[in-house]
């Protein structure tokens, strides 16, 4: 399956995917209080419709000593707010980004580097999530491990 989903996401071996199985949560999921926390659109639900044509997706690998949070299937020429947060809820990261097509993510792509060190050790202590404004709509939960310092 991993190769399966490197060739259709171009990703080389030196960019591992860490996880992209995640399973769909339900729109009642989707319209918890986690999708209304600060974010807001100009945009109606109705002029939303038919600018997206599959649901949002992220992966994630290492680069430069920092994770990185890529997605796709956004809406290209649009705002997408990307977060990263611990269990707990807490902010660890996050971004607006513009979604671009790209060569090989499907629909608007979103390939940030975060501030958060990477590769972890242990399991994983968050997750991260992007939100496509103009469809209001959030990706599935990605599972993540933040870094955090020892002193």
């Amino acid at each position: 399956m991993n190769r399966t989903i490197r060739t259709l996401l171009g990703v080389t071996a030196t960019a591992t995917i860490v996880a992209l199985g995640v399973p769909a949560l339900s729109a009642a999921a989707n319209a918890s209080a986690t999708s209304a926390a600060g974010v807001t659109s100009a945009v109606s639900a109705g002029a939303a419709d038919g600018l997206r044509q599959a649901q949002p997706f992220l992966f994630t690998y290492t680069f430069n000593g920092r994770l990185k949070v890529a997605g796709g299937n956004f809406t290209v020429g649009r705002r997408v707010y990307l977060v990263v947060k611990y269990n707990t809820g807490r902010t660890a990261f996050s971004r607006w980004e513009t979604a671009r097509t790209h060569s090989i993510t499907p629909g608007g792509a979103v390939y940030v580097e975060t501030t958060i060190a990477a590769p972890c050790a242990g399991g994983a202590n968050g997750y991260a999530r992007g939100y496509d404004d103009a469809t209001r709509t959030w990706s599935p939960r990605l599972a993540v491990a933040i870094c955090q310092r020892i002193d």
